[in-house]
């Protein structure tokens, strides 16, 4: 994709919708509405990196009760005919196609490249990337086996969503504060990832969401390891407008 004259390619992640309580949820989901609204005139598309809510589930007929204002900014948007995609992340992985067909906005579960400018992008929610973390990786495995969403989707939504949002609560009371910060090149699992994956192709940015340490880092052959931060502390994106990617703030 060539990106038009005077227009930018977006990308953010983890918004955790749902986190903590109604109240403070409202109040992200507000902010995002107004970013939205502010770049949709000079949007080539826009990528949303996964952990949009703090919990999700589709049952056959049911989804998640809340989060209108945004689903309706984002139909709006592909109305418009600005493209916007869709990565799930660990805490939104249970999805199936109320995306596609309500909101014309495709969702991918693995990661995926994109070409824009000829700069070529590497992108990926990150959860279970890299080495390490082999729980993790046991239970997304769990997760994402049909079997186990079909028996989960036969509980009653009153039950399996109470259950679903205590254990996401859990989740984000287990990270620690040395875990909040960057750990180095050595240590952070998805720069490592990252280095593997230039031995076999080169990417000229690799885009991530998943740690919320917003930050943009060398990589071998002037690649780029960027992490989008979060909406729940940083409030960060970056944005791409042909020649460079920058790492900006939105703090209105």
């Amino acid at each position: 994709m060539q990106i038009p004259p005077g227009k930018e390619v977006y990308f953010l992640s983890d918004f955790h919708l749902g986190a903590p309580n109604y109240e403070a949820s409202r109040v992200r989901e507000n902010k995002l509405i107004a970013f939205l609204s502010g770049i949709q005139d000079s949007a080539a598309a826009i990528f949303i990196v996964g952990d949009m809510f703090d919990f999700w589930y589709e049952y056959k007929y049911v989804v998640p009760k809340g989060y209108v204002r945004l689903l309706g900014k984002l139909a709006e948007l592909t109305d418009k005919g600005i493209p916007v995609h869709f990565f799930v992340g660990n805490h939104d992985m249970w999805m199936t196609n109320y995306f596609q067909k309500e909101l014309n906005i495709p969702v991918y579960f693995e990661e995926r490249s994109f070409e824009f400018n000829d700069k070529t992008f590497y992108i990926a929610h990150g959860d279970g990337l890299g080495p390490g973390d082999h729980g993790y990786k046991l239970l997304k495995k769990v997760f994402r086996n049909p079997v186990c969403q079909w028996l989960f989707g036969m509980l009653p939504p009153v039950v399996g969503m109470g259950l679903a949002n205590f254990f996401s609560r859990k989740s984000r009371e287990a990270v620690t504060e040395h875990e909040k910060k960057f750990l180095g090149a050595d240590k952070e699992w998805l720069m490592i990832h990252s280095r593997e994956v230039l031995q076999q192709q080169h990417y000229d940015y690799f885009i991530y969401g998943h740690r919320h340490v917003p930050g943009i880092h060398d990589l071998p052959g002037n690649s780029r390891y960027v992490n989008l931060g979060d909406w729940v502390i940083h409030f960060t994106y970056a944005v791409f407008d042909g020649q460079q990617l920058l790492l900006q703030k939105f703090d209105k």
